[in-house]
Formats: structure tokens, C-alpha cells, sequence
């Protein structure tokens, strides 16, 4: 159970690298950071998939020990409570990993108007 409530956090270490380091180049509707405001130009798309990578290489990075720390109180116990701490456990990685997409959104909407045009550059 504990290897498998390290998976989401592993992940978005790794996808967050993946968008940082070689981000998908143009806007698909398979890979990458996909919703309506990141797909309406280049310019948003670019910026979404930096914004996302860098957001979720750090949340993962705080994700992964605090799962250990989580399932350290589990060990030796019998498997109905192993389950339970990691279904917990499991549940709060879920709903922080959809809740990351709220300030990647607010910093899309900072920066671009509603049609994808830059209205503010970083730094401002």
C-alpha cells in the first residue's frame, strides 16, 4: 500500500520535470497540461505547461515524505487498517493534484485575457 501511495507523488515529480525540462511543443489533445484556457494559443499553452511542471515537481516533492510519514503508523498492523490509512492517504494526493489545477488557471487568467492575449508579462 505504501508503494502505491507513492505513485501519485512520483508522478508529478516526474511529469512536472517532463513539462519544465521538454514540454509538448504544440497544443494536442493528448499530452499536457489541457483545458480550455491553456489551448487557446501557443503563448498559453507554453506558459500553462511551465506553470504546471514546476508547480507539480514541487508538491510532489512535499507529497512524497509526507505519504511515508502518513503510512508510518500503519506498519504491522492488520490489512484493514493499512487500507484505510492508505485509502486516506490516497484521497488527499488525489484532491491535491486537482487542486493544483486552481493556480495554474489563476495564473493563466493573470496573464492572459479571456481570448489568450498577453496582458501582463512576468515580473509585473
Amino acid at each position: 500500500m505504501t508503494i502505491c501511495n507513492f505513485l501519485i507523488p512520483i508522478l508529478m515529480i516526474v511529469i512536472g520535470r517532463v513539462f519544465v525540462k521538454n514540454p509538448p511543443k504544440t497544443i494536442n489533445g493528448f499530452y499536457g497540461y489541457r483545458t480550455s484556457m491553456s489551448r487557446k494559443n501557443q503563448a498559453t499553452w507554453d506558459f500553462a505547461q511551465l506553470y504546471c511542471g514546476k508547480l507539480w515537481w514541487k508538491i510532489g516533492w512535499i507529497m512524497l515524505p509526507l505519504s511515508v510519514i502518513a503510512m508510518l503508523p500503519a506498519i504491522g498492523k492488520n490489512d484493514d487498517i493499512v487500507g484505510g490509512v492508505g485509502a486516506v492517504v490516497e484521497t488527499v494526493e488525489c484532491i491535491t493534484l486537482f487542486l493544483s489545477l486552481l493556480p495554474v488557471e489563476r495564473a493563466l487568467k493573470k496573464r492572459f485575457d479571456e481570448d489568450g492575449k498577453l496582458i501582463r508579462k512576468e515580473g509585473e
